[in-house]
């Protein structure tokens, strides 16, 4: 009787993209701090109603300028309101900023920087020197002006910032284009009858997504820079919201008096902006294809 051969067992696949990446981001631990941080702001800044603080607007005349203590760990401002809970409300102005002006950024500066790498001619020039003509400012004075321009809140602050920062995802989404579109399975993808809207949103757009979210998550930590730059200049949150910026506004004048006033919210910008940094130059090492 012949013997019964064993059924060939398919080779197991190997892991996806994304899990590689995070593979190799597990191994850098200053991405892993990075990481943690953020998480950290984020919950502070999603359960700030539910963590017992004091009202972050509440004033007390006989709490004007106190030293920290038990009652108030981070001490009190100029009015008497407790610094603690305005340092957590204010992650809240922060984090918004710079999520919502890098959304703005990448929804506007992503499709334009596609259209204008997939396209070339007329239509890349074109975009091409508009862009070099926003760049030719510098971010945060193209910020200042335009939040001027639009009026003192933290919306029109977002609002500026997202579009200040538009030109740097053109120029990056463009010069992804320009690598993508020269590959070989760009022109198998032609070759079969594809059309060009499909080949740009199928097969050009996954491939310069790493780079664009490693942007996205540096621009974050800009981002959240430019808005303490507003609220500092008075174009951004307005008092008595509670804002990092404005709290240091109003710190410069109480330095030598009340230290604590600029130096926690001082330091929250330096811990949350350092993070995103971190975070960013992990995140540019895990999708990098030539990392193994």
């Amino acid at each position: 009787m012949a013997a019964v051969l064993p059924l060939p067992v398919a080779p197991r696949s190997e892991a996806g993209p994304w899990r590689r990446a995070w593979r190799r981001l597990k191994r850098r631990r200053g991405a892993l701090v990075g990481l943690a941080v953020v998480l950290l702001f984020i919950a502070m800044a999603l359960l700030a109603p539910w963590l017992g603080l004091q009202d972050p607007v509440a004033t007390s005349w006989s709490a004007i300028r106190k030293a920290p203590s038990a009652g108030h760990w981070f001490g009190t401002d100029e009015i008497g309101r407790d610094v603690l809970s305005r340092v957590v409300w204010g992650t809240r102005a922060s984090l918004l900023a710079g999520l919502v002006s890098v959304s703005i950024s990448l929804l506007l500066g992503v499709p334009i920087g596609l259209a204008a790498g997939f396209l070339g001619g007329f239509a890349d020039a074109l975009i091409s020197r508009i862009t070099d003509a926003f760049l030719a400012c510098p971010f945060l004075i193209l910020a200042i002006a335009l939040a001027a321009f639009l009026g003192p809140s933290l919306s029109n602050a977002m609002i500026a910032i997202g579009v200040s920062a538009t030109p740097i995802f053109v120029r990056l989404a463009r010069a992804q284009v320009l690598n993508v579109k020269v590959e070989d399975y760009i022109e198998a993808a032609r070759a079969v009858g594809n059309p060009p809207l499909r080949i740009a949103l199928r097969h050009v757009l996954p491939n310069i997504t790493p780079p664009v979210i490693v942007q996205a998550t540096l621009a974050i930590a800009s981002a959240v820079i430019a808005e303490a730059s507003l609220s500092f200049l008075g174009l951004g949150q307005q008092p008595p919201a509670p804002s990092w910026g404005s709290m240091l506004n109003t710190a410069k004048n109480y330095v030598d008096s009340a230290p604590w006033m600029a130096i926690w919210p001082g330091v929250s910008i330096f811990l949350l902006v350092l993070s995103f940094n971190l975070l960013g130059d992990g995140l540019r090492d895990a999708l990098d294809p030539r990392q193994r």
